[in-house]
């Protein structure tokens, strides 16, 4: 019986460190002690382009764990700066490997709802809505909630 409650009360959240993932991190964190669910945070981490003479260029093997650790260690920091070390409710905090939207996909098959800021960290900070989001809303096999942050 437990497991199906977390299972339907499961709330994947979309975390890259920016103020707006931080947002939607607390908004899902209310939402979960409101309803008796759990927050799953998710931080995807891919390699990223390595260019030389010869084109694109592979990491070294040693890369691999270097950036699952830091994705980790930006996860877990940002996580502890959104809900403090002791949130009202469980949170989980997951890194995958790849693309952020096929990851935040990925992790929400079963959810309840997938959460997501409206703009991360990359791109052009002029969008309403940024790719990742875009992406979501289009694709997530259940319901998404996009947070706008606040107009600056």
């Amino acid at each position: 019986m437990a497991d199906q409650r977390e299972e339907t009360g499961r709330i994947v959240v979309g975390v890259d460190g920016s103020d707006s993932s931080k947002q939607a991190l607390r908004w899902a964190v209310r939402q979960a002690e409101a309803t008796g669910g759990v927050v799953e945070a998710v931080t995807a981490w891919d390699f990223p382009q390595f260019h030389g003479a010869l084109g694109w260029l592979p990491p070294s093997s040693g890369d691999e764990a270097a950036l699952e650790a830091r994705a980790r260690k930006e996860l877990d920091e940002a996580v502890e700066e959104a809900v403090g070390s002791q949130p009202p409710v469980e949170v989980r905090s997951e890194v995958r490997y790849g693309t952020p939207a096929s990851v935040l996909l990925n992790a929400a098959h079963g959810a309840t709802l997938l959460v997501v800021g409206s703009r991360g960290l990359g791109g052009f900070a002029g969008l309403l809505l940024g790719s990742v989001a875009q992406h979501c809303t289009q694709h997530a096999a259940c319901p998404v909630l996009v947070l706008r942050g606040d107009s600056q």
